[in-house]
C-alpha cells in the first residue's frame, strides 16, 4: 500500500485517519494469533487503510486494500473503518479514491462480518447521493463481498491490467461445478470490453488519469471563456446565430449531403479541443456500444459530462442501439450526482433498425432518454452538429440551449425513406427535405434551434476552424447556462417543451 500511495498522492500529503472504538470482534485464540501476524507481518491494523492526501492538487479521501493482510478480506472492523472513512468523506465533502483488493469477507468471522456489507454499500450510496464522486481502481485480486459492494459501486471504475476481479473467486467455482472457471472472463480487460468496468489503466498512468477526472468531476477552474459575437441579443429571447449567417443561404439537400460526407469532423474532433477529458465507457451493467462517446470534459473553464454520437464509429458499424442509448443515460445520471452541465452531440444517420434492438427495448431507450433529459436538474446543452436522422437523434436533443451547425439537420426518417412513404419513391428525397424543414437554419426560426454556427463553407473543407468555433460556443453557452438560476432554468425547459410556467 506505501508503494501505491506514493504512486497517486502529491508527495508527502498522505494522513491516515484514525477511528476510536474499533475494535476486534470477539474471536478465538487462533484467530487472535492470525491477527496479530498479520500486523506484525504488513505493519498495518488492518486490511484496509483510510486516510485523505491530494492528487493533483486535489484534497481526496481514500480508501485502499492491503492484499497482504490475510489476502485483503474483510471482516467486522474493515468494515467498520471503510463505512466510517465513508463517512467522515461524505461530511467533508470529498471525493473518494477506493482500491480494493481482497478476497472477501473474512471467513473467521463468518455471517456478522458480511452482514456488514450491506452497511458499506448503504455508506457508499450517501456519499454520492450528496455529490461527491468515488474513482474505484480495482486491484488483483478483487472478489466475494467486496466486489459486491464498494468494487463496484464507484462513480468512475477503472481496473489494474491482467487483475482478477469478479462475484466468485476461482477455486469456490471449480470446487462448487467440478471444473475450471472459464479462462479470462474475471480480467479486467475483459470486464472492460462488456462495459461493466470503464477502462483498464495501468499504476503508472495513475495521477493523471486521477488528477483528470478530478478536474472536472471534483474542481472547477478559474478563467474567462472569449465572447462570441451574436446576431440578436440573448435577452431578447429570439433564437440567435452569428453575424453574418444567411439563413436562406442552405439548400436542405445540399447540408443533408454536406454531413454525410466522411470527412466532416465530429464527437472525437471535437473531443480533442476540450480539456481534462476522461473517457468512460459502457453502462456499467455489462453493455458497452461505441457509437457513443461518454467523457468528463472541460470547454475552456467549463466542465461537463459529453454525451456525443460518434459518426466514424457508426460508420464502421456500431450502430444507435440500446446500449448506446443506456450509456447515454449513465452520463446524465453522472452529471446529476456530480451537479455538472450535459452536453450531447447529435450526430447519426439513424438508429439500429433489428429484431436484437426491439427486443432490448431500443423505443423505451429513447423515451427514457427524452424523459431523463426534459427534467433533469442540471444545465443542458445539445449540439447538432451534423446528421440528425429519427429517434436516435431526437433522444439528445431536449435541453436548456439548442447549438447547430449551419448545415445541421433533424428528421423523423432518412430522407429517402420519407420519400417513399409519400411518393413511392426515393428520388423525392431533395424536395421532402425542404418540404419538411430540416435544416438548422431553418429550425432555428422555428425556435427549435437557439445558435447557429457558421460554416464557411463546409465543416469537411475548414474542419479545424469550424470544430474551434463549435468548442468555443460550447464553452460561451455553458458559462451563461451557469449564470442563470436553476429555477428559471427549469421554468424556461418547461416552457420550452410544452409545459406550464409555473408548478
Amino acid at each position: 500500500m506505501a508503494e501505491l500511495i506514493r504512486t497517486v498522492c502529491d508527495g508527502g500529503t498522505f494522513v491516515p485517519w484514525v477511528f476510536e472504538g474499533i475494535e476486534d470482534p470477539g474471536a478465538g485464540q487462533s484467530y487472535v494469533g492470525e491477527l496479530a501476524a498479520a500486523r506484525e507481518r504488513t505493519g498495518n491494523d488492518e486490511s484496509v487503510l483510510v486516510g485523505e492526501g491530494t492528487i493533483g492538487g486535489h484534497r481526496v479521501a481514500l480508501i485502499l486494500s492491503d492484499f497482504d493482510f490475510l489476502a485483503g478480506s474483510v471482516g467486522t472492523r474493515a468494515c467498520r473503518l471503510v463505512v466510517g472513512a465513508l463517512e467522515r468523506a461524505r461530511e467533508l465533502r470529498l471525493p473518494v479514491f477506493a482500491s480494493p483488493s481482497s478476497g472477501g469477507t473474512r471467513m473467521q468471522e463468518g455471517t456478522p462480518a458480511f452482514v456488514l456489507m450491506v452497511d458499506v454499500a448503504a455508506a457508499v450510496q450517501r456519499l454520492r447521493d450528496e455529490g461527491s464522486p468515488v474513482v474505484v481502481w480495482l486491484r488483483n485480486p478483487t472478489t466475494g463481498g467486496v466486489m459486491a459492494t464498494w468494487g463496484s459501486l464507484g462513480t468512475i471504475t477503472i481496473g489494474e491490467p491482467g487483475a482478477l476481479a469478479g462475484f466468485l473467486g476461482p477455486r469456490v467455482f471449480e470446487m462448487l461445478n467440478g471444473k475450471p472457471f472459464p479462462a479470462g472472463v474475471q480480467r479486467t480487460e475483459n470486464l472492460a470490453a462488456h462495459g461493466v468496468i470503464d477502462q483498464v489503466v495501468a499504476r503508472d498512468d495513475l495521477p493523471d488519469y486521477l488528477a483528470r477526472a478530478l478536474a472536472v468531476c471534483a474542481g472547477h477552474h478559474p478563467g474567462q471563456t472569449p465572447s462570441l459575437r451574436r446576431s440578436s441579443s440573448p435577452e431578447t429571447g429570439a433564437p440567435r446565430g452569428f453575424a453574418g449567417i444567411d439563413e436562406s443561404a442552405v439548400d436542405p439537400w445540399d447540408a443533408i449531403l454536406s454531413t454525410r460526407d466522411p470527412n466532416r469532423p465530429g464527437v472525437r474532433e471535437l473531443l480533442a479541443t476540450a480539456c481534462d477529458v476522461t473517457e468512460l465507457h459502457g453502462t456499467g451493467e455489462g453493455e458497452r456500444s461505441e457509437a457513443v462517446v461518454l467523457a468528463l470534459a472541460r470547454f475552456g473553464s467549463r466542465p461537463c459530462v459529453l454525451i456525443g454520437q460518434d459518426r466514424a464509429a457508426q460508420a464502421a458499424g456500431a450502430l444507435i442501439n440500446p446500449a448506446a442509448l443506456r450509456t447515454a443515460r449513465r452520463g446524465i445520471a453522472i452529471a446529476a450526482e456530480l451537479g455538472l452541465p450535459i452536453v450531447t452531440v447529435i450526430d447519426t444517420a439513424g438508429a439500429e433498425l433489428s429484431a436484437q434492438a426491439e427486443e432490448s427495448a431500443l423505443a423505451g431507450e429513447i423515451a427514457r432518454s427524452l424523459a431523463t433529459l426534459t427534467t433533469t436538474t442540471v444545465p443542458t446543452l445539445s449540439v447538432l452538429l451534423g446528421m440528425g436522422c429519427g429517434g436516435g437523434a431526437l433522444a439528445l436533443l431536449p435541453a436548456d440551449r439548442v447549438l447547430a451547425a449551419q448545415r445541421a439537420w433533424l428528421s423523423p426518417l432518412p430522407l429517402e425513406g420519407a420519400s417513399v412513404i409519400r411518393h413511392r419513391t426515393p428520388e423525392r428525397a431533395p424536395q421532402m427535405a425542404r418540404d419538411q424543414q430540416v435544416v438548422a437554419t431553418v429550425l432555428a426560426a422555428r425556435g427549435i434551434v437557439d445558435v447557429i454556427v457558421p460554416e464557411y463553407p463546409d465543416a469537411a473543407q475548414e474542419s479545424g476552424a469550424f470544430i474551434e468555433r463549435v468548442s468555443t460556443a460550447i464553452a460561451q453557452e455553458l458559462g451563461e447556462l451557469r449564470c442563470r438560476t436553476s429555477k428559471d432554468r427549469l421554468r424556461d425547459r418547461r416552457v420550452r417543451y410544452g409545459g406550464p410556467a409555473a408548478m
